[in-house]
């Protein structure tokens, strides 16, 4: 089969080689990649600042996929040939509280990913992918759409008529909005361009704060808040603005911590904290009972995701060039038509 391997650190080490189609052992499925979407953990993987220690060389990337069975090994009972199904990141963790050891088992490093024409995912990791959307829009769903429903509802315990605060307009903050838009909550975005602010309230978010404009967007949060601060804020920049985030989040509200686009260290104000009585959880996706969860959530709001560009499979460098970029929503790559 076709597969882009990444041989060392550095996107022009990423090449496209022929490798062996791998074959189903017991409890697994193969699987017809359809598409495959990219996650900043794809970029920060391919750069080498993604816990390196555990990348092996070569490796196939990309965690996020959504295909159709091929095949299946011994003893299979949940899927059958001609299933579409999506990966999903965490392997092992089915339900409850993570593991000690769930990264040992991430698709996308250490394990192989999607971006080739077939992959293996155990039967039990499994999810079945959406009917209502195309390979390209399931791919979207793995990590960006899940991380966002966990923070919100399995953590967050959003409820209608509250207020969420979104950073940006990448994959997961467009999903966050979107789920808590159809769920009655107010959505506050922040981000450095009019012209996404623009985007995303024509989704329905009510309010944008340009970050650069306002530099301290949290008093213009609580401006917008009456003083109280939002709910739950999806903080996927990291690094000091979690300072920033914690001003802007109400007392004993939640931060869910997905990202760390700004830098993955931070000098945390213990203080505005304590004061606050805040939380804030980090949050690596979720299992994948909150998978099968999710989806018919979607399904019954018609949430669609938003996709800004889908590439060829022999383009899969560019797609990485783009998210380098920025993205408004998700950049997918088709490797099935």
């Amino acid at each position: 089969m076709k597969a882009w391997l990444l041989q060392d650190f550095g996107l022009n080490n990423l090449q496209m080689a022929e490798v062996p189609t791998p074959v189903p052992q017991a409890g697994e499925l193969l699987v017809k990649v359809g598409a495959v979407s990219l996650n900043f953990r794809d970029k920060a993987i391919v750069d080498g600042i993604y816990e390196p220690h555990m990348v092996p060389k070569p490796l196939i990337p990309v965690s996020d996929a959504a295909g159709v069975v091929v095949a299946v090994g011994a003893g299979v009972s949940r899927f059958k040939v001609g299933e579409r199904v999506n990966s999903h990141l965490y392997s092992r963790w089915i339900d409850g509280p993570p593991g000690p050891n769930e990264p040992d088992y991430c698709f996308g490093s250490p394990l192989p990913g999607g971006l080739a024409e077939f992959m293996i995912i155990h039967e039990d990791s499994a999810v079945r992918a959406p009917d209502m959307m195309s390979d390209a829009e399931a791919a979207t769903l793995p990590i960006a759409a899940l991380t966002a429903w966990y923070a919100l509802m399995d953590v967050g315990n959003l409820q209608p008529g509250q207020t969420v605060l979104v950073q940006g307009t990448g994959g997961v903050s467009i999903f966050a909005a979107q789920i808590a838009l159809a769920h009655g909550a107010r959505v506050i975005a922040t981000s450095s361009s009019d012209a996404n602010l623009a985007r995303i309230k024509a989704l329905g978010v009510t309010d944008g704060i340009n970050y650069r404009t306002y530099p301290q967007w949290e008093q213009k949060v609580l401006e917008l808040t009456d003083g109280k601060g939002v709910d739950i804020t999806i903080d996927v920049a990291g690094g000091d603005g979690l300072n920033q985030s914690v001003a802007a989040t109400k007392a004993a509200g939640v931060i869910a911590q997905v990202g760390f686009l700004t830098g993955q260290t931070t000098a945390l104000k213990l203080m505005p904290l304590i004061f606050r009585q805040a939380t804030i959880r980090g949050i690596a996706v979720a299992p994948r009972t909150s998978f099968d969860r999710m989806n018919p959530f979607l399904d019954k709001h018609n949430i669609k995701p938003v996709i800004e560009h889908v590439y060829a499979f022999e383009e899969a460098v560019q797609a990485y060039e783009h998210l380098s970029r920025g993205a408004f929503g998700k950049v997918v790559i088709q490797v099935a038509n």
